[in-house]
């Protein structure tokens, strides 16, 4: 087919050819001076985009499910236990992660569609009056949901509470996309990737810790090496990894970093905000529900969209990439076939967000749903126009 692939999935994002052009540069010495510059330099941005001036960055090759990795093994210890939130597939594998490291995890399990329910967390940490759990784990939002969560009022839970556990937080879907504030929030592990709010390919496990959570892994004694974070602080306050980093992706980082304080996170968060409200608009105009339940845990990042019965979601995300070269997000776990995801997230404007309604109002009425053609991309229009 002629023209680009149209990726609309939840990450990874289409990377800008700013970022592109930045990477497509000659390998350097990993152990120069050069190096070591923009090693500082992206650590310094990073700590900016997750508002942790106080916080420490930890930089490693892998992915954000290494990142959980991570967060696990350099805080806890076999036999501990922790309070795992579960409501949806990637909350579901931060807790397995827990658990293959034999952590004691305990499930408040919650409907895929809901958020965080803080009050019964908070009755929870309550009811643990000899502090036996070691951490409190949280996915800010949820991927295959399209559900944001009030990591704020978990922290408030665990102040009123008394409670020490440490705040452990995947934000792959929402660091430079939804507003975060790790320091503010007193977060003590936060964990992401490159590939979604960030603009870049895969290829990174990036964490803002605490000294709290630094003082943790003094005494943490889970299996660890590679996710080691102590070798990897020291060496990259010289601007150095332990290892072969990933060394484009590091200039692809310094560009989208630069990218990101042009805009100003303020504008970038308010820009997502815009398209999500104008994507939730075009979806309640074909007549088709949203799976979030509450609006006021609606994702900026993406919306799972529920399939009307009779129909296979995993079907219609096929049938747009064979007839469109149209890529849309599948359900996952307790939705798989049930809805399917439009990623509206990182270097993404009106017009490319409106040729992706287009796409999908085409699909639906191709695939045999029935809707009005036009409905949806004049609400979202509406909007953006309004």
């Amino acid at each position: 087919m002629s023209g680009r692939p149209f990726l609309s999935i939840p990450g990874p994002t289409l990377v800008p050819e700013r970022i592109t052009r930045a990477m497509a540069q000659p390998i350097i010495d990993h152990r120069g001076p050069k190096f070591g510059a923009l090693v500082k330099e992206c650590l310094a941005g990073l700590a900016r985009v997750f508002r942790a001036d106080r916080g420490h960055i930890v930089l490693y090759p892998g992915s954000g499910t290494g990142a959980w990795e991570a967060a696990i093994v350099n805080t806890l210890s076999p036999g501990d236990r922790v309070l795992a939130v579960i409501n949806g597939h990637f909350s579901t594998g931060f807790a397995k992660t827990a658990g293959a490291y034999g952590i004691d995890v305990e499930r408040i399990d919650v409907p895929y569609g809901a958020g965080v329910p803080v009050a019964d967390v908070e009755a929870r940490l309550a009811a643990d009056t000899a502090h036996e759990l070691r951490a409190v784990l949280v996915v800010h939002n949820e991927t295959s949901t399209g559900v944001t969560s009030n990591v704020s009022g978990v922290r408030e839970a665990l102040d009123r509470t008394r409670h020490p556990a440490l705040l452990l937080v995947d934000t792959v879907s929402s660091l430079a996309s939804i507003e975060f504030r790790h320091d503010d929030w007193r977060v003590d592990v936060t964990l992401t990737g490159p590939q979604k709010g960030l603009m870049l390919p895969p290829g990174m496990a990036i964490l803002a810790i605490s000294d709290k959570a630094l003082a943790a892994s003094e005494k943490a004694k889970c299996p660890r090496s590679f996710w080691d974070w102590q070798p990897v602080l020291e060496r990259n306050k010289r601007g150095e990894f332990p290892y072969t980093p990933a060394t484009l992706l590091l200039f692809g980082l310094r560009e989208a970093l630069a990218m990101l304080e042009e805009e100003g996170l303020d504008h970038v968060f308010a820009r997502h905000a815009r398209l999500a409200e104008a994507c939730r608009r075009a979806v309640r105009a074909l007549d088709l529900e949203i799976l979030c339940r509450n609006p006021a845990e609606y994702s900026n990042t993406l919306t799972a969209v529920v399939m009307p019965p009779g129909f296979d979601s995993g079907a219609l995300v096929r049938h747009a990439y064979d007839t469109l070269n149209f890529s849309l997000g599948v359900g996952l776990g307790a939705v798989k076939g049930k809805v399917f995801r439009i990623g509206h997230l990182g270097s993404l404007n009106e017009l490319e967000l409106l040729g992706a309604l287009a796409g999908v109002e085409m699909m639906l009425k191709d695939f045999g749903v029935p809707i009005r053609l036009g409905a949806g991309l004049a609400a979202a229009q509406e909007y953006l126009l309004g």
